[in-house]
């Protein structure tokens, strides 16, 4: 057991170390991440969950204000889900053919869109907590052609509440926990592991993903 728990700890730190680059890029690469992963599908494996958990603990340390991390996280995840629903509306329809790469997985485009069948526009604020699948629930909107004001209304609101959620959780651990930022790796392991949870419940109960 203590051997699993080192090698998670290593493969942790080497894969989803954010810590350097948000002290290296500050809030203008958060917002490009979170730009890239909710508005880009190719950015489906950045880790947006644990850079905002880790950008609020770094923010009580004093890398910069809190309202500050708020405002540009918040935009940029908005911005970003509105460019993905752009993309879906205009030139989505294809990549349901497009052959898979480096940067494009099939299966993710398939498993967002059975989420998308399955709890209709309420699946833009849901997805926001599910890894992959957030990046894709916006391009399968635009193809489904979803009414663009309701679309507008569910991804404030999903953005806010992922954003203001994840960031603020970080910044009350920070304030409950001294010296956290020390043990981040940890952090970062309880917010992947909370992450997938949903999807290996949903596996473990053998429902299957509906297919267009």
């Amino acid at each position: 057991m203590s051997d699993l728990l080192s090698h998670a700890r290593i493969l942790i730190r080497q894969v989803y170390n954010v810590r350097p680059l948000i002290e290296w890029g500050g809030l203008v690469l958060i917002a490009g991440f979170l730009f890239a992963e909710t508005g880009l599908f190719a950015g489906f494996f950045l880790p947006g969950d644990s850079l905002l958990v880790t950008a609020g603990i770094l923010s009580k340390a004093g890398a910069f204000p809190i309202a500050n991390l708020l405002l540009w996280s918040s935009a940029a995840a908005i911005v970003g889900n509105q460019m993905g629903y752009a993309i879906g509306f205009r030139a989505g329809r294809p990549l349901f053919k497009k052959e898979d790469s480096l940067f494009f997985k099939k299966a993710h485009l398939l498993r967002a869109q059975g989420f998308y069948s399955r709890y209709g526009a309420k699946t833009v604020v849901i997805a926001r907590f599910m890894p992959i699948v957030r990046t894709f629930v916006p391009l399968v909107a635009g193809i489904a052609a979803m009414d663009f004001p309701r679309f507008v209304l569910y991804n404030v609101m999903g953005g806010v509440l992922w954003v203001f959620g994840l960031c603020l959780s970080g910044y009350a651990l920070a304030s409950a926990i001294p010296d956290i930022e020390r043990r981040l790796h940890w952090v970062i392991l309880a917010v992947i592991f909370l992450s997938v949870l949903p999807g290996l419940l949903q596996l473990r109960r053998k429902k299957p993903w509906a297919s267009p």
